[in-house]
């Protein structure tokens, strides 16, 4: 605990080496952001109405893979989960990331166009708005562009907010974009969570938590790096809009967009793990350290070491989990979870599987960077410099957004 409490300092410190105004820091926003964060970890995770809440959604999670395994094992056969024509050498021989999880995003996407257009998300969307702008004393349109991150992609956040974006001042900028680094969509929670099932329960309510959890987080780090110097931009009673006009549009309009973002996954994922296998094979022409080749995970670890003990954990574990952060922060979030499920029993005990399984929920990466410069540049063309000019510091507020973010629950576990 004590370990965990001095790295949440450490991570702050951290954010002030980065600072553009060190002299216009508000210690009232750092005092207020880090209650929020606790205030809510202590909601989601140890009020038993909120924990049981949370408890629920894996029934949820349970019942959108049984549907998307029908609807799998239908077009896919047995690749998609459908009986098997031959017996299998192992249990789990046969199963496939491209035919039975990857395909989960393209129900959750329609599902999530559907809850949209029903005016469902939009509804819980106002609700943390509101929260965040009177918590932490932020304008209406940042506020709905930071609470709507939280279960929509970084870049379609923005959107909702399109038309203040341009008038946005330079914190308020790098706010939005932290938010889009440090959290994930909601379109991929339900993902991570299957995979994570295996080696945490309730994966599911734990990931959702953390985008939340996150959302202060990103507030209070954008601030120390970009304090406020100007006005702050309101967005009065912005309406949210689904681009559907029927249900049935918003299905197929939800699933178009799902087929774009699955076959994004599938080409970054196979370029990536690609890539860094060439480059370990780069790597393994210079001489081995410590008797073992040296790899990407291996210098990455390195790296990412103080990083991962600053949030609580301990130094027998520090170098496996550091691998961890470093996968997700050079290539992606999914990868990390990948590796952080296929890990060897007691390689890492439960309070760091927890911990890091927080740290790592948010697309703070370089591949998502790209997304997030092209996407704020079409919505503010006048801004391009800007954007791209805090870009670099969006992926290490973002990094540092979710790295307290396992502080805090590191304090509570």
């Amino acid at each position: 605990m004590v370990q965990s409490l001095a790295g949440l300092l450490g991570l702050v410190f951290l954010a002030w080496v980065f600072s553009e105004n060190r002299k216009k820091i508000s210690l009232k926003n750092i005092l207020s952001g880090l209650v929020l964060q606790f205030a809510v970890a202590l909601l989601m995770l140890k009020v038993p109405f909120f924990s049981d809440l949370i408890m629920y959604l894996n029934h949820a999670v349970n019942a959108l893979q049984q549907a998307t395994q029908a609807g799998t094992s239908f077009v896919f056969g047995y690749l998609g989960g459908g009986p098997l024509p031959f017996t299998e050498n192992s249990p789990g021989a046969s199963w496939s990331l491209a035919f039975r999880a990857l395909p989960l995003i393209l129900v959750v996407s329609a599902l999530s166009a559907l809850l949209f257009y029903w005016k469902i998300i939009p509804v819980v969307v106002r609700f943390f708005s509101l929260v965040l702008q009177k918590t932490m004393n932020i304008g209406g349109a940042l506020g709905l562009g930071v609470a709507s991150n939280i279960f929509v992609g970084m870049v379609e956040a923005p959107i909702i907010i399109a038309p203040y974006v341009k008038n946005m001042s330079r914190s308020e900028l790098m706010t939005l974009m932290i938010s889009g680094m440090a959290t994930i969509a909601g379109t991929v929670l339900v993902l991570y969570a299957s995979i994570l099932n295996t080696v945490l329960p309730d994966a599911i309510g734990h990931i959702l938590t953390a985008s939340i959890i996150s959302a202060p987080a990103a507030i209070l780090i954008s601030r120390i790096m970009v304090p406020e110097k100007g006005s702050i931009e309101n967005a009065g009673n912005i309406e949210i809009k689904s681009p559907a006009s029927s249900s049935m549009d918003a299905v197929v309009k939800g699933t178009a967009d799902g087929i774009n973002m699955l076959i994004n996954i599938v080409g970054m994922l196979l370029v990536l793990v690609a890539l860094v296998a060439l480059t370990n094979q780069i790597l393994g022409f210079l001489p081995a350290m410590g008797g073992e080749p040296l790899t990407l995970q291996r210098i990455l670890g390195i790296i990412m070491w103080p990083v991962v003990w600053l949030m609580g954990i301990p130094a027998s574990e520090a170098y496996t989990a550091s691998s961890l952060m470093g996968t997700k922060t050079i290539l992606n979030e999914f990868l990390a979870y990948l590796q952080l499920a296929g890990l060897p029993e007691g390689t890492l005990s439960p309070r760091s599987t927890i911990i890091m399984t927080y740290a790592m929920c948010g697309f703070a990466n370089l591949g998502s960077l790209g997304i997030l410069i092209g996407g704020l540049v079409s919505i503010a063309p006048e801004r391009k410099d800007e954007i791209v000019e805090l870009g670099t510091k969006s992926v290490i507020g973002g990094t540092l957004a979710t790295c307290m973010t396992g502080a805090v629950v590191g304090l509570l576990y």
